[in-house]
Formats: structure tokens, C-alpha cells, sequence
């Protein structure tokens, strides 16, 4: 679905080379320069390439990548290279100094004023042989005239990287993600995005639906089980192709691009901006909560606060993906204190002698059919779900192979553990009946246990729910970003900021559609709809893992599980799916199926046939300016 970044297919200048990309880039000399000239070049060519981006995309069938440091080798003569670079130049000036440019660009030209267009070719021969092994580098710049600047190549531009986010990076790297995530980040961003508001709040909804205590706990180990094993089949998915987008990735190669663009299509439009509406919905509940006492929260200040809250978050992930991580390490380590205060609770009442409510465990119930137990699992699964997030983000995991499936044995039996202390708990200071009546169990146990200090409870689990959102967002952006970056979405959304290195349109886009969604939406009827809709995908990824097995049995697997593993939670999915469907039907499991099936309508014309709206390429140019991003290239670091 392509909204600009590479004018209508089959376009391009006539003096490209055949089936070759084209990557237009600024270089700086730093040869016996200081950090000051360094420092005022890096911003002149970055500055200079994002408005080369701008203004060549489209008109010249391109697609701009970033600020390159580097070329190989020449890759054609040396006549029809100083033809083609004599080309470039001459149309990059004229749109560079083109009146209309000048007066819409004031501030940038000030601070070109003194560029040039220099006549020196950048080649390098990244392309496949297929593809004609050419990749195309544009004229390096002057960028820096009056100190006298040649447009040779940088030499090593480290000082004025300090100050850019992503200085991590070697100087001639493109603009791409960065592999950031290290063990206890990855471990941290799925125990942060697993242990949110569920917790807090689920214990009751799972006991109401099952009548039983006995039942409910096992509900909740096997809603544990589950996610291991899920988690696991994900980790060789993840290992066996490291590029974000998880389940996108995996249909992707597994499928081809349908199955693919379906589960993009409802994951970007339904499932995470669903998750972070309702994360953010009991942030601002249990936010509020405290300042109005003895009453429910008026609905609209609850909205409002859940509002500002994804506001905050966006700010946070846009920003830098270092100040997203370390938000996601410090509220993960908050919220893990505010569970050991719950669970040394429960053990101090346990102490006491308070084990009436857990010395005889009720299996006998009236309530659990099999459309109610499925429904019970929704329920538990929801306190589970994160538990696939960090495939979402393999291109900025490091060492992939190694942190990602350390990451889920270390991350998912631990917020299992976590979550069978915190019912035992529960149970050793309230009853059974107190539990079910509870809209929030957690600061009904607060009242009851910590006095003065109750007051802590709803502090814990807006600590909780903030974190957790913080993840949900950090890993939805980079789903929108591997599967625009295939050409299933719009262009845009693939797009990573020039300074920063974050997939800032990604992260607006999944972040207005949640704040509608939270507009719009109640917390119950967002939970069913999400994890209807979530299992049928989780499902699809078993059986891609299974397909790969016989289709591709000699791709690389570091990491490899049982063939059970799959099977099982494919099967499980399957209820899961099925069974409510049949014992009780709603209103939410048809729009589920009429949402997914529409996605082939839009398929059809904008992905398969390439159709592209007249005016997306001006849209795309506009909001590359406002958000000061540019494509990517796709960049493995092992």
C-alpha cells in the first residue's frame, strides 16, 4: 500500500541504471577538522539530505535514505559516471535553489547557504546480482564551503555523532534501528509488558466466570504454560529471522504476502492500539481513583487522564529508544516491589493462620461450561499477553540468537511465579466472595491489609499499567514499521526519524488510533474483541512455524523446539477461538471475522495491483518535513 516515498511504479530518471535503487547522500571531510567544524557539518548534511529526501522523492522515482558516510568501488566507467553524477547535480541544484523551495524552507537554507553541489559519484555494490548489483549514492556536498569543505568522504565523524541519538553507530552506517535491547532489557520489556493492569484486575473476572477457586488456579498456571510454550515456538521464529514485525515477519515467509498483510491489517487498525486503549483506560482508572473517594471515577476525567497518559508515552518512545528502554527497566523493577509487597502480605497473613480459603480448593462449579472456561482463559490470558513482544523488536535485540530465547525462559516463568504468589495472597486476606465482587482486587486487598497506607495499592498499579503500555507502544510502532517497509502499509509508517532513530510516525499513527479507541471504547467489550482476534493470530504463527519445518528444513535455527511445542498451542488456539463462537455467541467475534476479511478488499487494489492515491505523494512529502524522518535501509548487525 504505497502512500509516496517512490512515485508510481515503473517511474524513474532516465539515467538510472537498470533495476537499481537510489539513495542520494552528503559527506563531510573531517581531515584536520575540529569537533566545532564537525559538529556545524553533521547538521548541514543532515540537514541538506533530509531536504533532498523531501523534494527529489517523487520527482525523480527515488527513494531517499539517509545521511552515507561511505562508497565501494566504482561501479561503471568513468565517463557515464561523471554523465550520471553531471545529471544529478544539475536537477538537485535546481530543486535546491528553486525559488518555491527557498521561500518554503527559509530556516534550512539559512543554514545552507554556503552548500554546493560537488561533482564526486558515490557507488557501492550492495545490490544482489539480481538485482543488477548496483546501489546508487548520489553526489557528496560541499557542506561546509567557506571552511573549505572538498566533499570527500567522512574519516571518522565521532565527535559530532555524540550529541545525535544513535551514536552507537558506525559513521557509515544508514539510517536503520539499532540493536539496543540487551539480556535484562529484553527480560525487562517482557515481564514490563506481561505484568500490567490483568493482575490487578483479572483475578475476579476469572473467578466469576469459573465459580471455582480450584479451577481458577489452574486456569492461571495453564494460561502460564501456555505462554511458555508459545513464547518458545515465537523463539525460533525469532532466531530463524531476526527483522521486527514477529508474526508479520514469520506469515511473511511462511505464506507469501496476504496472510501477511491480513494480520497487519488487523494488528495495526484493531489489536495494539485495543491493547494500549485498554492499559491506558485502567491507568487513568486507578490514577483518579484516590481523589474521588466513596464514588465511581466520572467516565470522562478517566478518558481524559487516559489521554494524557498515551500522550506522555509517545513523547517518551518518539524521543529515544535508550529513555523507552530505561522508562521500561525502572517501572518493570517498580512494579515487580509493589507484587513482593502483596506477596510478603499474604505471607504475613499466611503466618498468622489465615489459610481458611486455601485449605479446601473448590472444583465443583455450576458455571464452567466450555464457552465459560474459554472465556475464563481470555481473561488470565490477558494478564499474560506481551509474552510474544520482544519478536517484535529482533532487529534491536542484540545478539539475537542468544538474549531472545534466554530472555522468554528467564522473563515468563518469573511473572508465572509472580502471578500464582499474588492469588495465594489474595486469598489469605479476602475471601472467595470478596474476590469475585471486586472490580479491583488489588486495592480491595490494600484496604484491608495496609490501613493508612492503602494508598499504595493504586499508586502500584498505575506504576504497573504505565510500564506496560510504555511496552506495548514501543513494540506496535515497530510492527507498523516492518510491515509498511514491505509495502503492505502506507509509506510512511516505515519511515525512522533522522536524528533519533525511532519509527516516529509508527508510533503517532498506533497512538491516535488508541486514543480513539479509548474515546470510543469500554474496557470489557476491547478485551473480548482483542483476544478473539489476538489467538487466531497466534495460532496462524504455530502453524507458519510448522509449515517452515517442511518447506524451508534447512534454514538456519539457532535456537529449535520440540515439533510438540506448536502443535499444542495451535490446538489450544483453536478452542479458544471456537469454543466461546459456540456456547455464546457476540456481537464482537463477527466484527472480528468482517474486519479481517475486509483487509482483502483494500489488499487487492493497493498492495497486489499497486494502485497508489494521487495525492499520498504530497501527504508523505509534508509530514517528511513536520516529523523530520526518511526511509531506512534494512541492516542485520550480528
Amino acid at each position: 500500500m504505497r502512500g509516496g516515498g517512490g512515485g508510481r511504479r515503473g517511474e524513474a530518471p532516465t539515467f538510472q541504471p537498470s533495476r537499481s535503487s537510489f539513495n542520494f547522500s552528503l559527506a563531510c571531510d573531517m581531515k584536520g577538522r575540529d569537533s566545532s567544524h564537525a559538529s556545524r557539518c553533521s547538521e548541514k548534511c543532515i540537514t541538506m539530505n533530509s531536504l533532498l529526501g523531501l523534494h527529489v522523492m517523487g520527482r525523480l522515482g527515488s527513494s531517499f535514505r539517509g545521511c552515507v558516510l561511505n562508497s565501494g568501488a566504482g561501479a561503471v566507467e568513468g565517463s557515464q559516471r561523471d554523465r550520471m553524477c553531471d545529471a544529478m547535480r544539475d536537477k538537485l541544484a535546481a530543486l535546491l535553489h528553486s525559488s518555491a523551495r527557498a521561500q518554503a524552507h527559509t530556516d534550512n537554507t539559512d543554514k545552507l547557504h554556503n552548500s554546493a553541489i560537488a561533482p564526486v559519484l558515490l557507488f557501492s555494490n550492495e545490490g544482489s546480482a539480481r538485482e543488477g548489483g548496483l546501489v546508487w549514492r548520489g553526489c557528496a556536498a560541499d557542506c561546509d564551503a567557506e571552511d573549505g569543505a572538498t566533499g570527500a568522504l567522512a574519516d571518522g565523524n565521532t565527535n559530532a555523532g555524540d550529541k545525535l541519538e544513535g551514536s552507537d553507530a558506525a559513521p557509515d552506517d544508514p539510517v536503520h534501528l539499532k540493536r539496543r535491547v540487551g539480556l535484562f532489557s529484553g527480560v525487562a520489556l517482557i515481564v514490563g509488558t506481561m505484568i500490567g493492569s490483568g493482575i490487578f484486575v483479572s483475578p475476579s473476572g476469572l473467578l466469576e466466570r469459573t465459580g471455582s477457586v480450584g479451577i481458577s488456579f489452574i486456569i492461571w498456571m495453564a494460561c502460564g504454560l501456555l505462554s511458555l510454550l508459545g513464547a518458545l515456538a515465537y523463539a525460533e521464529l525469532g532466531t530463524m529471522n531476526t527483522s521486527s514485525g514477529a508474526e508479520y515477519a514469520y506469515f511473511m515467509d511462511a505464506f507469501g504476502g496476504p496472510p501477511a498483510f491480513l494480520f497487519s491489517w488487523v494488528s495495526t487498525l484493531v489489536l495494539k492500539p485495543s491493547q494500549m486503549a485498554i492499559i491506558c483506560l485502567s491507568f487513568a482508572k486507578y490514577a483518579v481513583e484516590p481523589f474521588v473517594a466513596e464514588c465511581e471515577p466520572p467516565d470522562t476525567l478517566v478518558k481524559l487522564v487516559a489521554v494524557i497518559s498515551i500522550v506522555m508515552i509517545l513523547a517518551v518512545n518518539c524521543y529515544s529508544v535508550n529513555l523507552a528502554t530505561n522508562v521500561q527497566n525502572i517501572f518493570t523493577a517498580a512494579k515487580l516491589v509493589a507484587i513482593a509487597i502483596i506477596v510478603c502480605g499474604g505471607a504475613y497473613k499466611l503466618i498468622l493462620g489465615n489459610t481458611r480459603h486455601l485449605q479446601e480448593p473448590n472444583f465443583a462449579s455450576s458455571t464452567a461450561t466450555l464457552g465459560n472456561i474459554a472465556t475464563a482463559f481470555y481473561t488470565g490470558l490477558w494478564a499474560y499477553d506481551g509474552w510474544n513482544n520482544l519478536n517484535y523488536v529482533t532487529e534491536e535485540i542484540k545478539n539475537p540468537s542468544r538474549n531472545l530465547p534466554l530472555s522468554i525462559i528467564i522473563g515468563i516463568p518469573l511473572v508465572t511465579l509472580c502471578y500464582a504468589l499474588v492469588n495465594v495472597s489474595y486469598l489469605a486476606v479476602m475471601s472467595v466472595s470478596e474476590m469475585a465482587d471486586s472490580e479491583a482486587v488489588a486495592v480491595t486487598f490494600g484496604n484491608r491489609l495496609l490501613g493508612p497506607v492503602a494508598w499504595l495499592m493504586p499508586l502500584a498499579v498505575t506504576i504497573s499499567t504505565f510500564g506496560s503500555a510504555n511496552g506495548t507502544l514501543f513494540v506496535a510502532g515497530r510492527l507498523c514499521f516492518a510491515a509498511s517497509r514491505e509495502g503492505h502499509l502506507l509509506d510512511i509508517l516505515s519511515y525512522v526519524h533522522v536524528r533519533r532513530f525511532t519509527p516516529a510516525p509508527g508510533l503517532i499513527f498506533h497512538s491516535l488510533i488508541a486514543v480513539a479507541m479509548v474515546l470510543y471504547g469500554t474496557i470489557d467489550s476491547l478485551i473480548d474483541f482483542f483476544s478473539f482476534t489476538a489467538w487466531i493470530f497466534y495460532g496462524g504463527a504455530m502453524l507458519a512455524l510448522i509449515v517452515m519445518r517442511r518447506t524451508k528444513p534447512h534454514a538456519p535455527r539457532p535456537y529449535k523446539v520440540p515439533i510438540i511445542i506448536p502443535y499444542i498451542v495451535l490446538l489450544v488456539s483453536a478452542y479458544l477461538v471456537v469454543a466461546p463462537i459456540v456456547d455464546k455467541p457476540q456481537w464482537e467475534y463477527l466484527y472480528a471475522g468482517a474486519f479481517i476479511l475486509a483487509g482483502l478488499l483494500v489488499y487487492m487494489p493497493f498492495v497486489k495491483w499497486g494502485y497508489s492515491l494521487p495525492f499520498m505523494d504530497k501527504i508523505t512529502v509534508f509530514l517528511q518535513m513536520v516529523l523530520e524522518v526518511v526511509p531506512t535501509t534494512t541492516t542485520f548487525e550480528y
